[in-house]
């Protein structure tokens, strides 16, 4: 049994893993940090939709964006700042367990350089102010983030994606995997389109590398406007660059996150097959649709036409995705609350 498996592993390192799940369409829902729990309402809820509907996935953050890890991990360093303290899965065993035993894909949400904990702990390498003192910056909501230029903050990550790994994970999905969107800050390296994009490949080609001896795919996270953008938003994500180290790409295309006049529209809210349809199929030049897991929008509109989203515009997105031949399409919810009509 043994040489088997080394003889899959070793299948899978000369040939890629992109093909490995093709005939397998991901259709998820998101579960909030703060539900997943063996013994939770939220969960349970989403287990009893799984069983009803087309779904068979589902996407749990592991480290959320304050650094929070959602069960204890074996990785000591994040333990020492208290990453786990918060955790709210007492029992990943038994968790892991249920969701395997009813034939369901599993994929763990990983938030990589917005991390207040880890930026917090290591003041050396947190994103800082460019003011006198070089204090550390923060966003909007007072959270920290570390350096995607230092290595230290790549194998962080990665040591977490180990742990989801061992538990039984399919697949590991980076959040967050791109520089701050606020220019003139302090970085160890000089901060241009160039260095950027090559910062976040080291990151995913070596995430890549230590993640493959455990067969989990890797999905990046991205901005819906990168599918548009001939440059990498200040960011350091195109669509080009990231195709190269993950299997899958994830961009999060919600209608209401597009400017008024995108896709010769006032409200691109109000056009949801349209906006999540042509958004993959501009990119496929340079990535197969296949390879393309749009999260989709199942929240209310913010834009001002304020549409109501529910089972129409719901499944004009999933429809729009699935004609566009994506490989599948995950509902975000922040508060992971979903409606059975809405999934058939």
């Amino acid at each position: 049994m043994r040489q088997i498996l080394l003889l899959l592993l070793l299948l899978s390192s000369v040939f890629g893993t992109q093909d490995a799940d093709s005939n397998r369409t991901i259709k998820a829902l998101y579960l909030t940090f703060w539900g997943a729990s063996s013994n939770s309402k939220t969960f349970r809820r989403i287990l009893e939709l799984i069983d009803q509907t087309q779904l068979n996935a589902i996407v749990v953050d592991v480290k959320n964006e304050y650094g929070s890890t959602m069960f204890w991990t074996g990785f000591k360093q994040a333990n020492s700042y208290g990453a786990h303290r918060n955790r709210t899965n007492r029992d990943i065993k038994k968790f892991m367990r249920t969701l395997k035993q009813k034939g369901i894909y599993t994929i763990a949400r990983i938030a990589v350089f917005k991390d207040d904990i880890q930026a917090s702990n290591n003041y050396e390498y947190a994103i800082k102010k460019n003011d006198a003192n070089a204090t550390v910056w923060r966003n909007h909501d007072k959270m920290a983030w570390v350096d995607p230029f230092d290595k230290r903050s790549h194998q962080y990550t990665i040591e977490i994606a180990k742990e989801a790994a061992k538990v039984g994970f399919d697949e590991i999905n980076f959040d967050y995997v791109r520089f701050p969107a606020r220019k003139g800050l302090l970085y160890s390296q000089k901060n241009t389109q160039e260095s950027r994009i090559k910062a976040i490949g080291n990151f995913l080609e070596s995430a890549k590398k230590q993640l493959q001896p455990y067969g989990v795919f890797i999905s990046v996270d991205i901005y819906g406007n990168v599918c548009w953008s001939k440059d990498d938003n200040s960011i350091g994500q195109t669509i080009n660059s990231l195709q190269k180290h993950a299997d899958y790409i994830c961009p999060m295309l919600y209608p209401s996150g597009f400017a008024s006049g995108s896709f010769g529209k006032k409200y691109p809210a109000k056009y949801p097959y349209l906006v999540v349809y042509r958004s993959i199929k501009h990119i496929e030049n340079d990535i197969a649709p296949k390879r393309v897991r749009p999260w989709l929008q199942y929240f209310k509109d913010y834009s001002p036409a304020r549409i109501p989203y529910r089972k129409e515009q719901i499944q004009q997105q999933i429809k729009a995705a699935e004609d566009a031949g994506a490989g599948g399409w995950m509902l975000w919810s922040p508060s992971s609350k979903y409606d059975a009509s809405t999934l058939f």
